[in-house]
């Protein structure tokens, strides 16, 4: 006695992907409904009633087609568009001071990425990780004696062997410890001038004191020093509360424009 299997296999009795896994088309359809027209029971064809039901759903099938096509070509056009006004943007930022926080560096063939952080207190020592897009661990290295206020350090792109990480984005994460042992978070966060603006992937990079900063992660744009403090200590920054420096802003990006495909 034999039997049919109900799981669809190859000809070598192999199971091969079926239902979901696959992918019909309108095309497949069309030849579906063709194929049953030619086998129907000649004794009991398929009604007209019936047939213009069928059609009528591949007429649906097949608008329905077009319009994912056009709603996906619509959506390149807008990531297109929204690129070009990012990078517009961008290029009007060369000579600006912005404030901005972000969560990781860029590593290329020869830099050695920049890391600034910001400490509201003394730091006995601070403990830095970097990891690769995957989540892995690529370095770790300790900064100590860090005084409060905006510090940076320099990651060399070498891994915990020693040798040259791959070219890419890793994330940076940092934890400091005071003199009492307990532990607390730097913020990563940097005020500096454009310099120049980078293009990777049609993505604009501003460049910052040797830090590449993503457009998105900016948060506040103005003059040459309209967020450097006047009065205090070196390397604070000015908040809300500064109506002199605030005077100087001349944009803030608080919902600023990211891009993603």
């Amino acid at each position: 006695m034999s039997f049919i299997s109900p799981i669809a296999t190859d000809t070598n009795g192999n199971p091969k992907d079926s239902g979901s896994l696959q992918s019909l088309g309108k095309d497949d359809f069309l030849q579906l409904l063709v194929t049953k027209l030619q086998y129907q029971d000649p004794l009991n064809p398929t009604s007209d009633e019936d047939f213009i039901a069928q059609l009528a759903q591949f007429s649906s099938l097949e608008q329905m087609n077009n319009i994912a096509e056009g709603i996906s070509t619509s959506n390149e056009w807008d990531y297109m568009q929204m690129q070009s006004i990012n990078n517009t943007m961008a290029s009007g930022l060369i000579g600006k001071d912005i404030k901005a926080t972000y969560d990781g560096v860029y590593l290329d063939g020869e830099n050695s990425p920049q890391i600034s952080f910001t400490t509201d207190e003394y730091a006995e020592k601070i403990n830095f990780v970097v990891r690769n897009l995957s989540g892995a661990t690529v370095a770790t290295f300790t900064e100590k004696d860090v005084a409060a206020g905006v510090n940076t350090i320099k990651w060399d792109g070498k891994d915990n062997l020693g040798n040259r990480a791959s070219e890419g984005y890793y994330t940076v994460e940092a934890v400091a410890y005071n003199s009492s042992g307990e532990s607390f978070m730097p913020s990563l966060s940097l005020v500096g001038t454009v310099s120049s603006i980078v293009y990777r992937e049609g993505v604009a990079y501003l460049q910052v004191d040797g830090m590449e900063v993503p457009l998105g992660d900016v948060l506040a744009i103005g003059e040459p020093g309209a967020f450097t403090s006047t009065s205090g200590s070196s390397g604070s920054t000015d908040t809300d509360t500064d109506s002199s420096s605030n005077n100087r802003v001349v944009s803030w990006l608080q919902n600023p424009i990211v891009v993603k495909p």
